[in-house]
């Protein structure tokens, strides 16, 4: 991969030992993916923030970084472990607490925009088409290429954080227009009713193609079926984008197919906690809802928040059902979702069984 003058001197250390460690980190990727050029990007977003991801060997790199690692692009982060407004009423151990407070705090030592959202499309404007940006959240990655035609790889967390360092990125995969047509097609021969259905779809697209994959049978995409269809896509493999069309080589995506994708997540038949926003009426069981800080203070200008907080509902901000900490074992059985990626990190991470439901099945059968 060819760089020029000035990204040479950066990756010698010219520029500072956190650049020169970027720079390393996206040559290795450039090679690897073959690319023969870094390209600007203005947008990073990076996962790696909650510390039951990356562990005690992530903190110590971050803090390492950031003593001299300043982003150069605007920079936003995935959700943490907690709400650090409620953590007087979460049960968490101290260590969890302050090794987390460390990851947040060289974060912002680097200058990173305080976002703690997995879906950064829902909370900031989005650039022009056609810009490219360096997504490390899989289900922000596919809509980002997807929906908003933007131009990212399914980064990692390792990638983005050395992008948003560096500005940079290498033009290879997703970012070439040649390579962002499906080589594969998912025909969907059975009506999809809701978000559910969409992210047992995504799931099992997922699974098909490693690149970019075309979806027939799908006449219109709400928004809220793309987010579902995005993540469920981004968690069972490493597909990453979709477009509604056809293409050369077609698989059969029917109920059948569903029922199996189902059968993989759908581990429990009851659930002690309800991980979705919903209002009305009274819950019969615990329910969190897990959403971003900025779309929390929009629901409580409106009077949504106060509506579910009657209700019973618990809304925490900055931290999501995946990989939380929150839903412990220990204390809880069984969770219904109708979120097919948060089926599958509790089910695989925090060893406790999901019931899938549609967001109207649990306000119907779940609220009294």
């Amino acid at each position: 991969m060819q760089l020029t003058s000035d990204e040479e001197k950066a990756l010698k250390g010219e520029y500072g030992q956190a650049l020169a460690t970027a720079y390393r980190i996206l040559l290795a990727i450039g090679e690897a993916t073959e690319a023969k050029k870094l390209v600007p990007i203005n947008w990073a977003h990076v996962s790696g923030v909650n510390y039951n991801t990356i562990g005690d060997s992530g903190v110590e790199f971050l803090e390492q970084l950031s003593k001299d690692g300043k982003v150069a692009v605007k920079t936003t982060i995935n959700p943490m472990g907690f709400d650090p407004v409620k953590i007087n009423s979460l049960k968490l151990s101290k260590e969890f607490v302050a090794k987390q407070n460390r990851i947040v705090s060289a974060y912002e030592c680097m200058g990173v925009t305080r976002s703690f959202t997995c879906i950064p499309y829902e909370v900031f404007d989005m650039p022009s088409k056609g810009t490219d940006v360096s997504f490390a959240e899989s289900n922000a990655a596919i809509y980002a290429n997807s929906v908003t035609g933007l131009r990212t790889n399914k980064e990692s967390g390792l990638s983005a954080l050395a992008s948003s360092l560096t500005g940079k990125a290498p033009y290879s995969e997703l970012r070439i227009e040649e390579l962002r047509k499906p080589d594969k097609c998912v025909r969907v021969n059975y009506e999809l009713y809701n978000e559910l259905d969409y992210g047992l779809l995504g799931y099992f697209a997922g699974k098909v193609s490693s690149n970019s994959i075309a979806l027939s049978g799908i006449d219109v995409l709400s928004k809220s079926n793309a987010k579902a269809l995005s993540a469920a896509l981004g968690t069972s493999g490493s597909c990453g984008m979709f477009t509604l069309g056809e293409a050369a080589e077609t698989i059969e995506f029917g109920r059948e197919e569903a029922r199996k994708v189902k059968d993989e997540l759908h581990t429990a038949e009851k659930g002690d906690i309800i991980t979705n926003m919903v209002q009305g009426k009274k819950f019969r069981k615990r329910c969190l809802i897990f959403c971003a800080r900025k779309s929390y203070e929009s629901a409580r200008k409106l009077g949504f928040a106060e509506t579910i907080e009657k209700a019973g509902g618990e809304i925490l901000c900055d931290c999501c059902t995946c990989l939380t900490p929150l839903i412990d074992r220990n204390e809880v059985d069984g969770v219904i979702t109708n979120s097919i990626k948060g089926a599958y990190y509790l089910n695989s991470s925090n060893k406790v069984g999901v019931c899938l439901k549609s967001l109207k099945d649990i306000v119907k059968e779940e609220c009294e």
